[in-house]
């Protein structure tokens, strides 16, 4: 009853012309996707402002992948990693594979076969330098054309980044506009703040390898249970920039909460 009322309240107030936020929760060490969460768990504040929550629901969708493989001289440590979310695609998914060092090459546009996007990740050869926000800006211009479900940008980077031209605040406010968000999932810790940020802006959450390694867990699957599952936070109004907006767990500071607007 709990669910329908919220759902029944968030249509209403969409009528009204309300805000709809998409956000992704996931713990901060393990991975692991914060379930159960109500309108009155989250705060969102803008620019110092706090702002009221009417109504969150939680949904799992399918997702169209965009799997953006580092093929830097030191990418090929990431290549098993990014060979093994192909047999995460479930049935109406679409995966792209699109590999990038100082350029960006699409190697296998949206497709639901998983021989042919493993046969993709083995043509990937490796060499120059890891340009990681040039790399995610041309994705997120020009690699959803064909995408029919939610856009994701799966990240498998080793962590370091190159000399891109683009900035990160230029890449998080180009996804915001597509509505592409991102999770990257990297090796080293260098670049472990701008992942974060991106992520955070975004509506993804971001993945550090080794602390799968601790938990003993496999990342693939766990990582793919984040990805599809996001709650819909409804607010009155609307709001300005995302950049200015922060969403939070009440009493909860170990999480990862980003957010993209869907309205």
């Amino acid at each position: 009853m709990k669910r329908l009322a919220a759902i029944l309240l968030g249509s209403a107030l969409l009528a009204q012309g309300a805000l709809r936020i998409l956000v992704t929760v996931a713990e901060q060490k393990t991975g692991e996707p914060v379930l159960g969460l109500e309108a009155k768990d989250f705060t969102v504040i803008e620019d110092k402002t706090e702002r009221r929550v009417d109504a969150s629901e939680f949904s799992r969708k399918p997702v169209d992948v965009m799997l953006l493989v580092d093929s830097s001289a030191v990418g090929e440590m990431v290549q098993p990693v990014a060979s093994s979310f192909v047999s995460q695609l479930e049935e109406k998914e679409q995966m792209a594979v699109v590999s990038f060092d100082t350029s960006t090459e699409m190697i296998q546009d949206f497709t639901s076969s998983k021989q042919l996007l493993s046969a993709a990740l083995s043509k990937i050869r490796y060499g120059n330098s890891p340009n990681v926000l040039d790399a995610l800006f041309v994705a997120l211009d020009q690699g959803f054309e064909h995408a029919v479900f939610r856009k994701v940008i799966l990240l498998v980077t080793t962590g370091l980044e190159g000399h891109s031209r683009a900035g990160e605040r230029e890449v998080a406010r180009l996804a915001r506009k597509k509505s592409i968000s991102i999770y990257p999932v990297y090796v080293a810790g260098s670049g472990k703040s701008m992942f974060e940020k991106l992520a955070q802006q975004t509506g993804g959450a971001s993945f550090q390898l080794r602390d799968f390694r601790k938990s003993g867990k496999a990342p693939p699957a766990k990582i793919f249970d984040v990805v599809r599952g996001y709650y819909t936070l409804t607010l009155p109004g609307n709001l300005g920039l995302m950049e200015k907006v922060k969403v939070q767990v009440k009493g909860r500071e170990k999480l990862q909460v980003s957010a993209l607007p869907l309205d």
